[in-house]
């Protein structure tokens, strides 16, 4: 369930979409794929040395060689006492320490198809806890920018011409980031909304349709044809028979990356509706 500091906006939104931070949910949850892919192959019972736990040293040796920088000499031969210096190091380190072990351990177990289904995990539970990274091939990759963020910030800081849409906003990020049951579909709904319910404000239509609004903007406000035809384009894609309003019971292939790109796009059009309505000296009616 989305928290009450998310609905209302007093947690920010680089919080939610974890980008220079990483909380508990999702830390653990790293961990966990560790656990299950690597981890589980050790044999308690058993020395590091002994051909049961063969692949473990194997992986330490390169995980105390390579990624801490540490003689090889001091894993010693007890897997509990290497799996509690692992363990610690993890749940102590920095959020960029743990994507950087993440990262290492993906690319050193030796078994390409072990090291996918590591990614694959991992990249689930990278998605399900928002962070602003995925693994893209053998890296983790940041694919939400600061500058998108911003912009979303920006979008929801409330004035009165934009009041309408930052309702719509925060409902299209709340959809987009509950990390039980994400509605990507009705994110954006609520995105393309926005937009219209700030246009609507401006032209002084009260509640009317994006394209009717567009057009009454681009006179009043001097809004740019080209602006105008595609978020009309954008609005008819959220519109049509297989579209969003037309098809909300319907399974389709919208994703993390359709929602994201979409709440992105409309905070930056709003935010620019803010900036030349205030230009040109529009009043509310």
């Amino acid at each position: 369930m989305v928290s009450f500091s998310q609905r209302y906006g007093h947690k920010p939104v680089k919080s939610i979409v974890q980008i220079e931070s990483m909380d508990d949910d999702l830390r653990i949850g790293l961990w966990n794929v560790l656990e299950s892919c690597f981890w589980i192959n050790a044999v308690p019972g058993y020395l590091l040395t002994s051909n049961y736990n063969r692949s473990v040293l194997r992986l330490l040796k390169h995980i105390w060689s390579d990624h801490f920088k540490l003689p090889v000499d001091t894993i010693g031969n007890s897997w509990a006492a290497a799996y509690a210096y692992l363990r610690n190091h993890y749940f102590g380190c920095s959020w960029n320490e743990v994507y950087d072990l993440v990262e290492f351990v993906a690319n050193h177990d030796g078994s390409d198809t072990a090291n996918k289904e590591f990614r694959e995990q991992c990249n689930t539970v990278l998605k399900r806890e928002v962070s602003g990274y995925r693994f893209i091939g053998e890296r983790m990759v940041q694919i939400t920018a600061e500058q998108e963020v911003a912009e979303i910030e920006e979008a929801l800081t409330p004035t009165p011409i934009s009041e309408p849409a930052e309702t719509h906003l925060r409902c299209a990020l709340q959809l987009f980031s509950d990390r039980h049951a994400p509605d990507y579909r009705n994110s954006i709904k609520e995105s393309i909304s926005a937009v219209e319910a700030i246009s609507s404000r401006i032209a002084g239509k009260g509640r009317a349709e994006l394209g009717d609004a567009l057009k009454v903007l681009s006179a009043r406000i001097r809004l740019h044809a080209a602006l105008s035809r595609g978020f009309s384009s954008l609005y008819g894609y959220t519109s049509d028979a297989e579209g969003i309003r037309h098809a909300l019971l319907e399974e389709t292939e919208l994703d993390f990356e359709d929602a994201k790109f979409m709440l992105v796009a409309c905070s930056a059009f709003v935010n620019y509706l803010k900036v030349k309505a205030s230009k040109a000296g529009v009043e509310l009616p």
